[in-house]
C-alpha cells in the first residue's frame, strides 16, 4: 500500500536473504519455525493505522463495559476453571485488510478477537531480524525497544515470581507449530516450557520436574486450549483444569471463551461486520452475504465461507455458531513475480492486572493468496504467504 517501501523491499529481496531470515530466527531460538514465515512484511499507510487504532480502541472500550455476568455466559459449564480474573492478560484483535465496496477505500474489517496469547516473543525477534536484513525498515519500527518489550512481557507473565516457579504450559509443546515462540519466550523470560502431561499434583499444589527435583509452579503462562483436551485420545494427566489449585493463570482459561467470536454480535463499529448468533439469524438476511463460524474454533477450523440452508439445518447446536457478514480482502501486496497477496493483521496487546487499558505491543500479519489466511489452503509453491509483520508509514 506504500509503493516506495514495496519497491525498495522487492528490489533488495533475494532468496538468499529469505533463507538467511529463517536461518537466523532458527539459530536465535534453537529451533526452526514449524509454520511458514512469509518472504515479506507488509507496508500500511498512516491513514490505515489511524483506522485500525480507532476500531481497536472502540472494541476495548466496549469489552470493558460488558458485565462479568454477560461475559461469563460464554464459558461452557464443562470448561469452567476456578479462580477467574477480572480481566485478561492478552488481547489479540484480527482485521482483514479490505476494500470498501461503496467508497473504494482500503479499510480494516474485524475478523475475530481472542483473549489468548499468540506469538509475542517471535514477533519481536522477527522484527529485529528482518530489520537487520533490510536496514531501511529500522526507521519504520513501531514496537517498544527490545529491552523495554521484554521487560513488559516479563512483568505480565512472570510478575513478582521467581522465573523458576513460572511455566509456559502447553500440550505436547514440541509438536506445536508455535514451538519457536515457546523457545524464544524461555530465552526472554527464563521460564520453562512444560507439557501438561508432565505436571505433578500434590493436594492443591502443582510441580514440574527439573534436574531430578520437583519445582513448585506458582504461575502458569497458559498456551493450552482447554476445550481441545477432550478430543485428544488416551490423554493422561495428574491435573485437571477444573480442579481448584494454588496457581495464578496468565491468562485465565475462562477468557478464551469470554473474548472470542462469542462477543462479535455484541460489538458495534463501522469496521466491525454485522454478526448474529446462528440461533438468532433473522429471516430478512441472506445466507450468501454471510460466513458461518463455530464460536470457539481456532486457526480458522470449521469456517464455512459459503454456507447453504442445508448446512444451517444440519447444525443442532445453533447457539454455538455465528453468522458474520462477508468482507472482501483486497490483493494489495505485490510479490517479485508481479502477483498480489492479501493479508490479515492481528494487533497484539498486553494487559497488566493493575492497568485500566491494555498496551499495544506489536502486530502479526498473515499473508495469503486464497480466500482464507490459513497457509494450508495456499498452493505449495506460492510466495508472499505466511506469518509476517506490518510496518506503518511514519
Amino acid at each position: 500500500m506504500i509503493p516506495k517501501y514495496r519497491k525498495q523491499f522487492n528490489a533488495d529481496y533475494s532468496t538468499e536473504k529469505y533463507n538467511a531470515l529463517k536461518d537466523e530466527l532458527a539459530q536465535r531460538a534453537g529451533t526452526e519455525a514449524l509454520f511458514r514465515v512469509s518472504e515479506s512484511p507488509i507496508f500500511l499507510t498512516k491513514d490505515f493505522k489511524n483506522k485500525i487504532d480507532d476500531a481497536c480502541n472502540s472494541i476495548i472500550d466496549q469489552i470493558k463495559k460488558m458485565s462479568p455476568k454477560e461475559l461469563d455466559q460464554a464459558v461452557p459449564d464443562n470448561c469452567r476453571v476456578p479462580n477467574d480474573h477480572h480481566k485478561p492478560h492478552f488481547l489479540a484483535i484480527d482485521f482483514g485488510i479490505c476494500k470498501n465496496q461503496e467508497t473504494g477505500e482500503i479499510e480494516p474489517q474485524l475478523i475475530e478477537l481472542q483473549a489468548f496469547p499468540t506469538l509475542y516473543a517471535f514477533q519481536e525477534e522477527y522484527e529485529e531480524v528482518v530489520s537487520d536484513l533490510f536496514p531501511f525498515l529500522k526507521n519504520l519500527r513501531t514496537s517498544l525497544p527490545k529491552p523495554e518489550y521484554i521487560q513488559y512481557l516479563k512483568e505480565v507473565i512472570v510478575g513478582d515470581e521467581n522465573p523458576e516457579n513460572v511455566v509456559l504450559m502447553e500440550i505436547y509443546p514440541d509438536k506445536q507449530k508455535t514451538s519457536i515462540d515457546f523457545a524464544l519466550t524461555e530465552k526472554y523470560l527464563g521460564i520453562t516450557t512444560v507439557c501438561l502431561t508432565n505436571v505433578k499434583k500434590e493436594g492443591k499444589k502443582l510441580f514440574y520436574e527439573k534436574d531430578g527435583k520437583l519445582v513448585p509452579i506458582h504461575r502458569i503462562y497458559n498456551r493450552v486450549i482447554f476445550d481441545e483436551l477432550d478430543h485428544i485420545p488416551d490423554l493422561k494427566t495428574e491435573f485437571d483444569f477444573r480442579e481448584e489449585v494454588d496457581v495464578t493463570w496468565v491468562t485465565h482459561p475462562n477468557w478464551f471463551f469470554k473474548v472470542s467470536k462469542y462477543i462479535l454480535p455484541k460489538l458495534e463499529h463501522q469496521y466491525v461486520p454485522k454478526s448474529y448468533f446462528l440461533s438468532e439469524f433473522p429471516a430478512s438476511e441472506k445466507l450468501e452475504h454471510f460466513v458461518l463460524k463455530p464460536l470457539f474454533s481456532f486457526a480458522g477450523s470449521g469456517v464455512n465461507l459459503d454456507p447453504t440452508q442445508a448446512d444451517v439445518d444440519a447444525i443442532s447446536d445453533k447457539e454455538n455458531f455465528i453468522m458474520q457478514r462477508k468482507v472482501f480482502y483486497e490483493p494489495l501486496f505485490e510479490d517479485t513475480n508481479g502477483e498480489f497477496s492479501k493479508s490479515e493483521i492481528r494487533m497484539l496487546y498486553l494487559w497488566k492486572e493493575n492497568e485500566e487499558n491494555p498496551l499495544l505491543m506489536d502486530n502479526l500479519a498473515r499473508m495469503t493468496k486464497v480466500a482464507m489466511a490459513n497457509v494450508d489452503f495456499n498452493k505449495k509453491d506460492a510466495i508472499w504467504i505466511g506469518s509476517s509483520l506490518a510496518f506503518f508509514e511514519k
